[in-house]
């Protein structure tokens, strides 16, 4: 199975760029599921239903949030319309939408999806996020109930997603971190057979503070005192992600490579597709 996945998108330069060039993604790579990490696309903060369908129109399967969900307040009367529609699993009892679900692939395959947010660093604290992916795991095999499993780890710290990618080594095909908007070096296939990247980084204009226009960032580390709001910034953008070849016999991992394509950031694609 061939499968990609997009990092945040941030403001309108993001979301324009995987509009854009998503479709022909799919074309090309002959991509069979592709997951896209929505929850800055409306100025950087949270996303709109229109967004979501536009992003789903452009070729995704699965929109994927985190910390951000809820800042555009529709979105919790949206979330439960939307299967696809993932916000973090490890959310209390009661929150609107959903944190997994499973999913039919272009190849027919049968993938698990699920959005789990990170405690350290993280505002606001949730459930525990390791119990939380271990049980949708232990509800759905791989290899049994899934024949892939896509875990998107919304976290700050870098230890704590490296600590997730060994707790589901062997469990699922894919654990990819989102949130820190900058991809790591470090994708790989764990001993076990999982891919794994630390952050996927975003996809979003590039000459910014983690897809903010500079300005406001750089006077509140220099003041200390806000002078405006963030504002997403509007420069050309650079889509980064990460690609797997997911076996059809084993659901893990043979191939994983960067994506990166874009205005600022050297290019990265798969030499496997």
């Amino acid at each position: 199975m061939r499968f990609l996945f997009l990092g945040d998108m941030v403001g309108r330069s993001g979301r324009t760029a995987v509009f854009e060039r998503l479709p022909g993604l799919v074309a090309d790579w002959r991509l069979d599921f592709v997951v896209v990490n929505g929850e800055n696309a409306t100025g950087g903060f949270g996303i709109t239903e229109d967004i979501f369908e536009q992003t789903i129109d452009s070729g995704a399967d699965v929109v994927t949030t985190g910390n951000h969900v809820w800042d555009q307040r529709e979105a919790l009367a949206f979330a439960p319309r939307h299967d696809a529609f993932l916000r973090p699993a490890n959310y209390p009892p009661g929150t609107p939408g959903r944190g997994s679900g499973l999913f039919v692939a272009r190849n027919g395959a049968r993938v698990m999806v699920a959005n789990v947010m990170g405690r350290a660093f993280m505002h606001p604290e949730l459930d525990d996020p390791f119990r939380a992916a271990g049980e949708i795991v232990a509800s759905c095999p791989l290899g049994e109930q899934a024949d892939a499993i896509i875990i998107d780890f919304h976290a700050e710290a870098t230890s704590e997603k490296q600590a997730m990618g060994h707790y589901l080594d062997g469990r699922v095909s894919v654990v990819v971190g989102t949130h820190t908007h900058v991809p790591t070096a470090d994708h790989q296939i764990l001993v076990n057979g999982t891919a794994y990247q630390s952050d996927a980084g975003m996809c979003g204009d590039y000459d910014s503070s983690l897809g903010m226009e500079k300005e406001e960032p750089l006077n509140r580390f220099l003041t200390r005192v806000p002078r405006g709001r963030f504002e997403a910034a509007s420069g050309p953008a650079t889509i980064c992600g990460l690609a797997v070849e997911i076996s059809d016999r084993t659901g893990l991992a043979e191939k994983v490579a960067a994506v990166r394509l874009g205005a600022r950031l050297s290019e990265a694609v798969p030499d496997f597709w």
